[in-house]
């Protein structure tokens, strides 16, 4: 009987998180460091210090091939670690293909998505420094699920700035955080001078998650009792994503599956694909591989794909450091698409890194056809996708078909990073026509892209 499921023990889950900057300088890569923002000199841990702790700011800058993961950590990993790999056979079949697919699941954690990786040690090296309380962003609404949920575990207070389309479009994911004790508001909002000043200029505005980045930010630096937490972009967010990909590793061969020719991933600002594919990524730099990786991100925020590999902020009110990424400009404010999650300016510098290098390949897609595979997706395998995964849904789902159209029997993964059981408002504006496509304009582009800082 063929096997379906791919299921690790507890006894498998990986204790180390695996770090891509040890292998980078390898593959010809060399990171730029991050900049001050008020002086566009190279930070160190110092200027780090009032928004997290040192035990994260050291990761940050690591260049260790593999950190131990804390075993109070591992603990609660396990409520929901090691997630599943699943062979896509009722899939395949509808659509034909002689391509084998895969795909890991990490919508079975309590928040319903990868972020619980990462916000777990957040929350536990804030705990372990005397942090009492801790400040953030959100989008779709998972990352903040996710630390409302960790900070919960460790006894921490939680602050949430959610993007305001967001908070509209998905209120479950508010009471949910709410339930693990967090407190939500709408961002743009009336409790920060950052919130007040884009209020003054657009009543209106749907927010964006670089404007929830400067909220959070700011209410952690004017409180001594907070630290802030982010869910994507920075080094050490995608280093505790990589779990992900090393248990997919072991379940491959467990399964004695081939090698991926093709991995793919929804990109936002990286979290998920970094911690998916970097693994896979060192045995493509160390031992050789030749797999492909392919990101696939929104039409309507196309960092990877139409945006500069230069210096910004990862703000709108330019009070984070400045990381040479790919960016559509810190004052962008993406269209209301339904994938939150994916509505940022910038990447991560590692994967902007990787593919200035040509070590990773991107596309990008609008909502509509991301819906389409969602459904063709979950009519064969029961599970019901979030919009941001629904990316690399479509990305499989062109990989499988180009194999029907040359006969090759290609082997492909992707991350299904989250369940939608909370974006069904989504579902219902698809299914009832209502589902708008947006470009990015590129007159937009080029405007933002004006506001870049001069320095760097």
């Amino acid at each position: 009987m063929p096997i379906k499921k791919i299921v690790l023990s507890e006894a498998d889950m990986p204790t180390h998180w695996y770090n891509i900057n040890a292998d980078l300088p390898a593959a010809g890569v060399q990171l730029p460091p991050p900049l001050h923002p008020a002086t566009g000199q190279p930070l160190g841990p110092a200027d780090l210090a009032p928004l997290f702790p040192m035990a994260l700011i050291e990761q940050e800058v690591s260049s260790e091939r593999y950190i131990e993961i804390p075993e109070e950590v591992q603990d609660i990993y396990r409520i929901w670690r090691p997630t599943p790999l699943f062979r896509a056979y009722q899939w395949e079949k509808a659509l034909d293909t002689p391509a084998k697919i895969y795909y890991k699941y990490e919508g079975t954690s309590p928040a319903g998505s990868h972020k619980p990786n990462t916000a777990v040690p957040q929350a536990y090296y804030n705990m372990k420094e005397g942090v009492k309380r801790l400040s953030t962003e959100t989008g779709a609404g998972q990352w903040g699920s996710a630390l409302a949920f960790a900070c919960q575990m460790f006894g921490i207070e939680c602050k949430v700035y959610m993007v305001r389309v967001s908070y509209d479009q998905k209120p479950y994911r508010k009471l949910m955080m709410q339930t693990w004790g967090a407190s939500v508001v709408a961002s743009p909002s009336t409790e920060t001078n950052a919130g007040r000043q884009i209020l003054a200029k657009d009543p209106n505005s749907t927010g964006s998650l670089g404007i929830a980045i400067s909220e959070a930010v700011e209410d952690a630096v004017m409180r001594e009792d907070t630290h802030y937490a982010l869910g994507s972009v920075l080094n050490h967010v995608l280093l505790h994503q990589t779990v992900i990909g090393q248990e997919v590793i072991k379940q491959l061969e467990l399964a004695g599956a081939d090698w991926p020719d093709v991995l793919v991933g929804c990109t936002g600002g990286g979290s998920n694909f970094g911690g998916f594919t970097f693994p896979f990524l060192r045995e493509n730099i160390v031992n050789g591989k030749q797999t492909r990786v392919l990101a696939v991100e929104p039409a309507a925020a196309p960092s990877l794909t139409r945006g500069v590999y230069t210096y910004d902020f990862g703000d709108t009110a330019q009070m984070t450091p400045l990381l040479k990424m790919h960016t559509l400009g810190h004052d962008f404010v993406p269209a209301p698409i339904h994938a939150g999650g994916l509505r940022y300016h910038g990447m991560s510098a590692q994967i902007s890194a990787l593919k200035e290098a040509k070590l990773i390949e991107a596309v990008n897609v609008q909502q509509r056809a991301i819906f389409d595979a969602a459904i063709s997706f979950t009519q064969c395998e029961g599970i019901l996708p979030a919009p941001e995964p629904s990316h690399a849904i479509w990305g499989a789902m062109q990989e499988a078909l180009k194999c029907k159209e040359s006969g090759e029997a290609k082997t492909i993964v992707f991350n299904l990073c989250g369940h939608g059981h909370f974006d069904l408002a989504s579902y219902e504006s698809y299914m009832s026509g209502k589902l708008v496509d947006y470009d990015y304009p590129e007159a937009a582009i080029q405007e933002s892209l004006s506001h870049l800082p001069s320095f760097g």
